[in-house]
């Protein structure tokens, strides 16, 4: 079977989704409902049209119509506006000849020449559907793309004038509270405001952009022309709810006031680091900020629904209306180039000293949870609609925070990869450098410094050579820690024990696979074909069968 062919069955196999349309062709599909098709996918993430597939997945193939597919890009280019550039290949499967379309993401909106705009979107059984455009949709579109900045609008019904000044002090007071851009503290207030993009002169009136409103606004003014803008905190536990409280206020007063409702919340245990006594919170107050103003500034405000914190059980919970922006994935959230939803929002909160002003502030979420032995932030339940972060409620590790505290010491503070790295030692015991690569997001090459390092600093061994060189901590970790017999287990075992557990296995089983030897000597799977294909060798048992069916028995 040829690649190309069996790339499609594999997406039919997949199902329709945002970035897949299957297409009838029974009939011979009309060129309006293909551009329509064409047109919902470009305005959406783009993606594959299969023309000559049912809904059901069964492949019908071309009409005769439809057979000469050379024509097809310009029917599409011509019947767009602006004009969009797909790409068609006609594969054959099983006999039967269809058209894999290859629709791009547009930067802009799309429409059919007939003025028909359509986006995909998921319905509530998980199918994808097309749907009208809507007006109002535009803003978050563009928004996502970078092509347009809602923060930035100015607000005609309103002068600078209907600012209020307490909320002005509020902010001079925030930039000297958070070490914020001290230049801004000896302007006047119209010259602040202009500095800062809060107001913007239009035709020779001082209007509000709707960052200003959002930091400066009375509240029945924000309620009025922003009323997306809310935040709930709440406190659950199990099914009952101990704290309710919803906010529509000036962005820094939300953000003070639902910090010391949470700080109240913050527990604290002590450990003693030499002469000194470090505070061990529940929640780290840093990493609560930064995803709190995260949520405050990124979100879509084109889109109702409120920006939520919740304390459970399980921990903290901190969402936002709006999935990511473009360009920054599950995938790819730790090394993505820092971009905001609301650009002159996200300017001010860091020039007021709000956030971190580097754009890394999710690395500062990271920092303070790993480094006190908790796992990782989860962004796993972030949607297209939702951009969601919770941070487990899990004991601290005070002996991990113990060897993290004497490395930094020596060293400075502990980068964000290699706290990634000792932190899924931790949970894992042994690992490769893909293992660590995919953790921090980077390639194999750009995080093997970060490993070489914690090895350098004894902090983590080296196993093995070339592909199956894998890691663990060290031994001094390890008797740091309380767990020196965690060591010699994660160590593995001589060859020559390796060889008798998979001989004494051989024995009790008949045979062993190559994934058997692996989770039985704890070690990865090259390891266990080398030291496989070692006894085959050496006569002391013999290969049966090929590829992924190939089992030894005893010679």
């Amino acid at each position: 079977m040829r690649a190309d062919e069996l790339e499609i069955l594999e997406l039919i196999s997949r199902g329709e989704d945002l970035t897949l349309e299957f297409k009838s062709d029974r009939r011979c599909l009309p060129d309006r409902e293909l551009i329509a098709a064409v047109v919902a996918l470009a305005n959406t993430e783009g993606g594959i049209i299969l023309l000559g597939v049912e809904d059901s997945g069964e492949i019908t193939g071309l009409h005769p119509n439809h057979l000469q597919i050379s024509g097809l890009p310009a029917l599409i280019a011509n019947k767009t506006n602006p004009s969009i550039a797909v790409t068609v290949e006609a594969v054959p499967v099983g006999g039967k000849a269809i058209a894999k379309i290859n629709v791009p993401k547009c930067r802009q909106l799309v429409s059919t020449s007939d003025g028909l705009l359509q986006r995909r979107r998921l319905m509530v059984n998980g199918k994808p559907e097309a749907v009208p455009f809507y007006p109002h949709e535009f803003i978050q579109r563009q928004s996502s793309l970078g092509l347009r900045d809602p923060s930035a609008e100015p607000i005609m019904d309103m002068t600078g004038e209907d600012l209020n000044p307490l909320e002005r002090y509020r902010l001079r007071e925030a930039i000297r509270t958070y070490g914020g851009d001290q230049a801004l503290s000896s302007l006047a207030d119209h010259e602040l405001d202009g500095a800062l993009g809060l107001t913007i002169n239009i035709d020779g009136v001082m209007r509000p952009t709707v960052a200003g409103l959002l930091m400066l606004g009375k509240e029945p003014d924000i309620r009025s022309l922003t009323p997306s803008h809310e935040v709930a905190f709440q406190v659950l536990y199990g099914v009952s709810v101990r704290v309710n409280e919803f906010f529509r206020k000036p962005l820094l007063r939300t953000f003070e006031e639902v910090e010391q409702l949470f700080r109240t919340r913050v527990e604290e245990e002590e450990i003693q680091d030499g002469l000194f006594r470090i505070p061990v919170p529940n929640y780290d107050l840093r990493a609560f900020r930064e995803a709190f103003v995260n949520a405050l500034v990124h979100r879509d405000y084109s889109r109702l629904g409120a920006v939520h914190v919740k304390l459970d059980q399980d921990g903290l919970t901190i969402s936002s209306p709006g999935g990511f922006v473009e360009g920054v994935t599950l995938e790819n959230i730790l090394v993505a180039p820092p971009r905001s939803r609301n650009p002159l929002l996200a300017d001010i909160i860091k020039r007021i000293g709000l956030a971190e002003r580097t754009g890394r502030g999710i690395d500062r979420i990271f920092e303070g949870m790993l480094r006190y032995g908790r796992p990782a932030p989860d962004y796993s339940m972030s949607n297209a609609f939702t951009v969601s972060v919770q941070m487990l409620n899990t004991d601290a590790d005070f002996k991990f925070l113990n060897m993290i505290l004497e490395h930094e010491k020596k060293h400075g503070v502990m980068p964000i990869d290699s706290l990634i790295i000792l932190s899924r030692l931790r949970e894992e015991r042994r690992l490769s450098i893909s293992d660590f690569a995919k953790a921090a997001q980077k390639t194999e090459s750009a995080i093997r410094g970060a490993i070489e390092k914690l090895c350098e600093a004894g902090l983590v061994d080296a196993f093995g050579t070339g592909r199956g060189r894998t890691y663990t901590l060290s031994a001094k970790v390890y008797q740091q820690t309380g767990m020196k017999a965690a060591y010699v287990r994660q160590m593995g075992f001589e060859p020559i024990q390796q060889e008798q557990m998979v001989m004494n296995y051989i024995d009790h089983h008949g045979s062993i696979k190559r994934s058997e030897a692996a989770e039985l000597c704890g070690i990865n799977p090259y390891q266990a074909s080398r030291l496989l294909r070692r006894m085959v060798e050496a006569g002391s048992m013999r290969q049966k069968g090929r590829g992924k069916g190939t089992f030894y028995e005893r010679a």
